[in-house]
């Protein structure tokens, strides 16, 4: 088995703290040679703090060889073209005018490489109105929607619990540069792919775009409650609570057999999917008292028993403790060399024939200086010693 299906790329990354690492991560983690590049002696934003810094980087930066290089030094700048001519992607989150400033933007790389695909992850766009501020995920949820239709009516604004505009960002990143890699194997030319942390999250909207686009209907907040659909939400039991999505005329049906209340089958305020919405509230205070009387996993068996789609509501200890989540392997081992095994988020994607294979940690800044330089551009030691006395790498 081809364990490395990624192997025989060769990935620059020049990003930082999240959306552009969760592209890149998608190389590295399915084997392409991915060099993470740092600047020498700079702490930066998402080097290791406390521990909960330590373990996201571990998280977002495994299996990545690091080298450092002062890239404007015009020898650091000289490497990384040397680098470049032997790459096949160029990833980086600056802001958009910084790689211009720097001299290694698409258009001059593309002079010494025709084929690299150059890949940019940015707040706003590389160009428009907003294209110079500073952009983040919280920023991005706001001007995108999500807040607007996040939390309970009434409540403000919620933020989603996750970075998902950086995270979605990332992964937009990661299938245009398999798109444009692709399209190299036609063409023989690389292009410039371009997303950001804006563009992913109007995307992410979706249904709840299309209440507006088609329909001129603004979405609202609705806590958890599905915004269109009855019953699908939160509901206590005697235990805790747990998540009930009974979406149809069919599905409604069962469920109130399953909580032995067939009454409310023909009641006229729930005989069909809108007037279930309308009358919410009402429905929803029926079933809560129902199921309070049962414990959660009592609750669920039944309704699986009888095809009615719930769950219970993990922490994140449970989640990871969960027999499914167990059994898709989410949850991989890696090696480190001082702490010894530790776990990171495996992999969201089962392949039949390859697999991202062995994990590698996160590295230390510059601890494959000699393996790159000297394997890939063959710089002696004595080359290296005097590039690192001279501030460029």
């Amino acid at each position: 088995m081809d364990s490395k299906p990624l192997s025989r790329f060769t990935v620059l990354d020049l990003t930082r703290v999240r959306s552009g690492p969760a592209a890149v991560r998608q190389f590295a983690d399915w084997g392409a040679t991915v060099i993470k590049i740092e600047e020498p002696g700079d702490e930066q934003d998402d080097k290791p703090g406390g521990s909960a810094q330590f373990a996201d980087y571990q998280n977002t930066h495994r299996n990545k060889r690091s080298v450092t290089l002062n890239l404007k030094h015009p020898q650091g700048r000289a490497l990384f073209l040397d680098l470049v001519r032997q790459a096949d992607v160029v990833v980086e989150n600056y802001r958009p005018s910084v790689k211009f400033k720097l001299g290694i933007d698409y258009e001059s790389l593309r002079q010494i490489n025709p084929g690299i695909v150059y890949a940019s992850v940015s707040g706003f766009g590389q160009d428009g109105p907003y294209a110079s501020r500073p952009g983040l995920d919280q920023i991005a949820q706001g001007i995108g929607g999500l807040m607007s239709v996040t939390g309970e009516p009434g409540r403000g604004p919620m933020r989603a619990g996750i970075p998902i505009a950086d995270l979605t960002s990332g992964l937009f990143c990661a299938i245009g540069i398999f798109i444009a890699l692709l399209e190299r194997e036609v063409s023989g030319q690389g292009q410039w792919v371009q997303t950001s942390l804006l563009q992913s999250q109007v995307w992410m909207m979706d249904f709840q775009a299309m209440r507006w686009l088609m329909n001129g209907e603004v979405p609202g907040q609705s806590g958890n409650d599905h915004p269109t659909s009855s019953p699908t939400g939160v509901f206590p039991t005697r235990d805790g609570y747990m998540n009930i999505a009974a979406m149809g005329n069919d599905m409604f049906a069962r469920l109130c057999r399953v909580l032995e209340i067939p009454d409310l089958i023909d009641d006229e305020r729930f005989l069909t999917v809108p007037l279930r919405a309308r009358h919410r509230a009402a429905l929803n205070a029926a079933i809560g008292e129902r199921t309070a009387t049962r414990d959660t996993a009592d609750w669920i068996a039944r309704m699986n028993e009888q095809g009615v789609p719930c769950g219970p509501i993990l922490g994140m200890d449970q989640t990871f403790e969960d027999p499914q989540v167990r059994h898709l392997n989410l949850c991989r081992q890696i090696q480190h060399p001082e702490l010894g095994p530790i776990s990171v988020v495996g992999q969201p994607m089962i392949l039949s024939r390859t697999g991202p294979g062995d994990m590698a940690p996160a590295p230390q800044r510059g601890e494959h200086n000699g393996d790159v330089y000297g394997g890939m551009l063959g710089l002696a030691p004595a080359d290296l010693r005097q590039l690192a006395q001279d501030g460029v790498i």
